[in-house]
């Protein structure tokens, strides 16, 4: 007796109009929304972008995109956006690759250890680079967004770094916020990037309104290395923008630069209560406040004195996902230095 499994089942002659129905009105529908989806990509694009000194008009979201740096590939990361992405740069040349974003970005390489070249990105046939002064480009070198535009090449550029090239307000958690909603709109995924920001915001309020008031602006000093000058972040570096949303004052920010090289006189000077350490690099934070410690020159400085020291990831303290929490941790190093 055969089975059901060997049995041929035949439609109904009257079934055979409804099931070609059916199947029409199936493929009918997946083709509208197919149509609907490209619609609204087509009245999505072209538009315009700011990228610091520059409108940069954008036809279709990037496919094939490079990010330099942990810190801006981690705000693609946010973004949900790995899937255009073809690699990264500039990550294991200066620091060790952070679990986390190993996790990210799975399978996706590095394309260069340092700073890529105009050849790494056409070997690896990108159409984006997502980049910053200083931050994968330096100004007058061979990759720039006008070396890189007639590769067919776009660039946007980290707010952060603007000031490398232009005059700018102070940093503000808003360049963060800029960055990201900027980023919405190139790959269209403007309500992703508006519920990130708006996300961030309301943390970083809610946590702020629960925050014991200092006495005074607790006087910081940002330590990301150097031993004849200090390297440390000015005016127009996130750390500023970090601590001031901690409830501190950065001691360098006078200085009208993002990221840049001091005296150690006006650090003594200027007394910071607390320091903090950028930890990257061949130099471990430890043997940073190592050499804070020993020195006897340092001796009289509250911060070296108290013992206060703090660490940053460099994740952190440059402009990314993880500056919330780099504002909570601050936070508390500031009152527990009372």
């Amino acid at each position: 007796m055969p089975t059901l499994a060997h049995q041929q089942i035949h439609p109904h002659p009257h079934n055979k109009s409804a099931f070609a129905k059916h199947v029409i009105l199936l493929l009918s529908t997946m083709m509208a929304g197919v149509l609907q989806a490209s619609s609204a990509t087509d009245q999505h694009y072209p538009i315009d972008v700011q990228s610091c000194d520059r409108i940069v008009t954008f036809d279709h979201a990037p496919k094939a995109t490079v990010s330099n740096d942990v810190n801006l590939t981690e705000m693609m990361l946010a973004l949900k956006l790995q899937d255009s992405m073809v690699g990264f740069t500039g990550v294991s040349g200066w620091k060790t690759l952070d679990p986390t974003l190993r996790n990210g970005i799975g399978e996706l390489p590095e394309l260069s250890p340092k700073y890529p070249s105009k050849e790494v990105l056409l070997g690896a046939d990108a159409d984006f680079y997502f980049a910053g002064w200083n931050y994968g480009m330096r100004v007058g070198g061979g990759v720039t967004p006008d070396t890189l535009d007639p590769l067919g090449i776009k660039v946007y550029e980290l707010t952060e770094s603007c000031i490398h090239i232009m005059d700018k307000p102070k940093v503000s958690m808003n360049d963060l916020y800029n960055d990201l909603l900027n980023l919405g709109r190139i790959f269209n995924v403007e309500s992703r990037a508006n519920t990130l920001v708006t996300g961030y915001k309301k943390e970083l309020a809610d946590f702020q309104a629960h925050l014991t008031p200092l006495p005074a602006p607790t006087k910081v000093f940002v330590y990301d290395s150097g031993e004849e000058q200090p390297f440390t972040s000015g005016r127009y570096g996130m750390p500023t923008a970090l601590i001031e949303a901690a409830g501190g004052k950065n001691i360098t920010d006078d200085v009208k630069k993002s990221w840049t090289q001091i005296g150690w006189e006006s650090v003594i000077d200027r007394a910071p209560d607390v320091i903090v350490i950028v930890n990257y690099g061949d130099v471990t934070a430890q043997q940073k406040i190592n050499f804070l410690r020993s020195n006897p020159a340092f001796s009289d400085i509250p911060a070296v004195k108290n013992n206060q020291f703090t660490v940053l990831e460099y994740v952190e303290a440059t402009p990314g996902p993880r500056n919330i929490e780099a504002i909570k941790h601050l936070a508390k190093a500031f009152r527990a230095a009372l």
